[in-house]
């Protein structure tokens, strides 16, 4: 399928491994510009050595101001006006239970899962509008809807950012830049890895039985009984940044096998 983006430029943020990273991948496939970002310079470059295309790796940690403006002024220095911006960077941040965690906590999580994204999203909506073409996709997670008791920051500010989706589309499609969120569950990241690792090095099993209790556990309801693929969050991101998806709007994409037991949300 074409996507009909052949020639935007897209900054991809969250873009050094997992689904960022496919995400890069797919939309270069198709032909758009992208610049790649996440916090650390030597990973990141090591990642865009495994793609094909115009790729610009550029660092920047979203948490500071002034990191996310010149990371746009990079972007355009280097090719052109952003048309596009997924916005995969994030972090679980503090757990524990509810009780335990601090105002510093709470900060922590909302700093760098709601705020990165209100900045680098401001940095670039105004461009969009002016040219009347842009694509924004943010990503949620299943705990915005299903939040897990251990993860209440990170849950409140992905439940935030769905928010933040759906007043973002309503204030900007009528000038043709189209927001959208994507929430995935479980999916095979380094994240979720290193997870995975503590579980099993906590349980004494291996890093196969720690995922497989995971799921007996923690997600009943993910019915196809696996964790995901980031290139199968990737390819859902590339769809609603195209021109085929444009009668999709302030929606929230879950990707997530079954792992939400509602219809809602």
């Amino acid at each position: 399928m074409d996507l009909g983006i052949k020639g935007r430029v897209a900054i991809v943020t969250g873009g050094g491994s997992g689904m960022g990273l496919d995400t890069a991948r797919l939309l270069l496939a198709e032909g758009v510009r992208v610049v790649l970002s996440d916090k650390e310079q030597a990973g990141l470059e090591k990642a865009a050595a495994t793609l094909s295309g115009e790729v610009l790796p550029v660092a920047a940690d979203l948490t500071k101001p002034a990191e996310v403006e010149a990371l746009i002024r990079a972007a355009e220095a280097g090719f052109g006006p952003v048309d596009i911006l997924v916005n995969a960077a994030g972090i679980t941040g503090p757990t524990g239970d509810f009780h335990t965690l601090t105002d510093e906590d709470w900060m922590e999580a909302l700093n760098a899962d709601l705020m990165t994204a209100v900045r680098i999203v401001r940095g670039v909506v105004t461009g969009m509008r002016d040219r009347g073409w842009g694509r924004i996709v943010l990503f949620s997670s299943e705990d915005a809807m299903q939040p897990y008791p251990d993860e209440l920051p990170y849950c409140a500010a992905k439940a935030a950012l769905q928010n933040l989706t759906k007043g973002l589309s309503k204030a900007y499609s009528r000038h043709g830049v189209l927001v959208n969120s994507v929430a995935p569950a479980f999916v095979a990241t380094p994240m979720t890895d290193a997870m995975m690792e503590k579980r099993a090095e906590k349980n004494g099993t291996s890093f196969d039985e720690a995922v497989s209790s995971f799921l007996r556990e923690e997600r009943p309801h993910l019915e196809l009984r696996r964790r995901g693929r980031s290139e199968e969050v990737a390819a859902a991101v590339a769809f609603l940044c195209s021109e085929q998806a444009s009668f999709i709007n302030g929606a929230n994409l879950r990707i997530d096998g079954g792992s939400v037991a509602t219809v809602a949300g």
